[in-house]
This record gives structure tokens, sequence and C-alpha cells, in this order.
């Protein structure tokens, strides 16, 4: 028996647009990669993905999904990642919600979005891609494998090195949450995180 009080889709009788507004109002929260690159040009580039999360622990390995950009072409941090096989992932807190936004603007390829946000690249350890000096977490990673799946394309990168800001750093590898704030993206609309709790324990 269908229940009346629940409306239900067949995404193959969706749009495109329709199926995304259902997936990212309703898979939420989403954490935020800030994807710095650069092109085989040296041109800077960054940018934020919220289809973004930790795909192995072992080896180290953070996954992204890219969709097209305008026009369907390939969006310029797919193109570099592509063409140099190394970019960084920064994390977005709270206090960089507004450069963060600037930076997700449609740029000319040749415009460096760390000079419209007013960020400050600066040199990884192992990789030529720079990192957001103002991130407090930044992992810099080495292409391993992109996945075409549907318009999309699914980055998988290997974490090579791995910058955490000293004032966020508890012990044990943790980060203190509360302290840097880690800001996540809803449907239209990003949401702060309100005081960690735990749950019962069995």
């Amino acid at each position: 028996m269908p229940d009346h009080n629940v409306y239900t889709f067949n995404p193959d009788d969706l749009k495109v647009q329709d199926m995304y507004k259902l997936l990212i109002g309703s898979v939420v929260p989403r954490p935020i990669a800030w994807v710095s690159s650069k092109s085989q040009d040296r041109i800077l580039n960054l940018a934020p993905f919220s289809f973004f999360t930790v795909a192995s622990p072992c080896p180290p390995t953070l996954a992204i999904s890219i969709a097209p950009g305008n026009n369907n072409n390939a969006k310029d941090t797919l193109t570099n990642i592509r063409d140099t096989k190394e970019y960084v992932i920064n994390i977005v807190p709270e206090h960089l919600g507004s450069p963060m936004y600037i930076s997700s603007k449609s740029f000319p390829a040749e415009i460096d979005e760390f000079q419209q946000a007013g960020l400050t690249p600066q040199p990884a350890l192992k990789i030529n891609a720079p990192m957001v000096k103002e991130s407090p977490i930044a992992f810099e990673l080495k292409l391993d494998q992109i996945l075409p799946i549907g318009v999309s394309h699914f980055v998988l990168g290997k974490v090579v090195h791995i910058h955490v800001h000293k004032d966020i750093y508890v012990d044990s590898y943790k980060t203190d949450i509360e302290k840097w704030k880690p800001l996540a993206r809803l449907a239209g609309d990003y949401a702060s995180i309100t005081t960690p709790y735990s749950l019962p324990r069995e």
C-alpha cells in the first residue's frame, strides 16, 4: 500500500535540475572541498566543491565530484587536475565563507581566484599547486584516477602531505572542531556547527 503522506519520485521522470535539487536538499550537511590548483600556464585557480568525502584511509584518499561548468565545458579545476596531476583540498571554516563564495563564481580561466577573493597562496611541500594560507587544514594530493560518472567526473586523489594550524590541533592527531568551526553546505544555503555532542554508547 502506498503511503499517501509521502511523495515518491522516479528519477527517470525528472529533469536533471529537479533531480539535482532533491539530492542537494536531502544529502546534508556536506563538507566543502576548497580546491586549489595551477594550470599548465601557471595561473592559479581556486574553487569550492561540496560533493566531497573521504574515499579511503589507507592509502589516504579524498574524493570530489566535479560537474560540468558553463555550456557543459570542463571546469578549470578539472582541467588543471588532468593536466598537472596534483592539487590541494583546503578545508573551509566559517570565517572564510565570504571569500569561499567569491571563489565559487565563474571567472575566465585566465583569472586568479586567489586575487579575486583576497587570499594568500602558500607553496605546498610536495606538489606545485598552492595552498590557501588562511585555511586551517590543507591536504596536498596527487591524482589517483578520474572516473566519468554521468555528466560528472569523480576525482580520487592520494594525500601526500597534510597541514594543520597549531592553534586548532589538540593532540593524538585530532583537531578542535569548535575552535575552527567548519562550514557546511546545505541545499542553496550554508550552515555552521552547534556544540558537538556524543550519542549514548551501548
